[in-house]
């Protein structure tokens, strides 16, 4: 059986090397490249793909979201991990959308850091577990408000809050994208405001 090749998007050095050692303690796995930020990681690893990318999400330049982004189209067979700090809605839908399949916590412990390579190999999706928490909920909210949107208008809103493109929810909602603006335009004048970020800031402090 080929050993799981596995690479590190991190800037702290000892946190990339305690990484580095703990993977390589696995007999069924191999620390091939540290990568201490996103620019050298988007250069050198098309050149040395890998199957799993454990990525931090605070870099000193581009964000490893940002990283994802644009190593989700290069790497396409690689499975993308995040391993952050970073806890909040924003940064676990960001990453999500971006590509990552894994969304763990710091705090993990050493044995879940390793059942979690395991698990994106053969196709799962590891999260810590406030985080797995933090998707379900926000995937049954009810659709019911305060606010004076429709049913449909709150939903768009929802996904205009995750940080969706208007062409991403037409394709989610499968209407056109001149119908997202519709909706949109509808949701500024029955909410006040004149932005996304003022409607979304009134869906979440609704």
């Amino acid at each position: 059986m080929p050993k799981i090749q596995v690479a590190i998007l991190e800037d702290l050095s000892e946190v990339a090397s305690g990484l580095k050692d703990l993977i390589n303690q696995d007999q069924n796995m191999h620390c091939i490249h540290i990568y201490h930020n996103a620019e050298d990681a988007i250069t050198f690893l098309p050149s040395h793909p890998v199957d799993v990318l454990i990525v931090d999400i605070g870099l000193p330049r581009q964000s490893g979201i940002e990283a994802i982004q644009q190593l989700s189209v290069s790497c396409p067979h690689t499975q993308f991990c995040i391993f952050t700090v970073y806890e909040d809605d924003e940064k676990i839908f960001q990453s999500i959308k971006a590509g990552a399949k894994g969304y763990l916590l710091k705090s993990a412990t050493a044995s879940k850091m390793i059942e979690a390579i395991h698990e994106l190999y053969e196709g799962g999706s590891p999260m810590s577990p406030s985080i797995a928490r933090r998707v379900l909920e926000s995937l049954h909210q009810p659709l019911s408000s305060p606010l004076p949107l429709s049913p449909r208008e709150l939903e768009l809103l929802q996904l205009l809050s995750r940080g969706f493109l208007y062409k991403e929810i037409a394709a989610q909602l499968f209407i056109t994208t001149g119908t997202v603006k519709q909706h949109i335009h509808k949701i500024y004048e029955k909410l006040q405001v004149c932005n996304r970020t003022e409607a979304v800031n009134k869906l979440r402090g609704n």
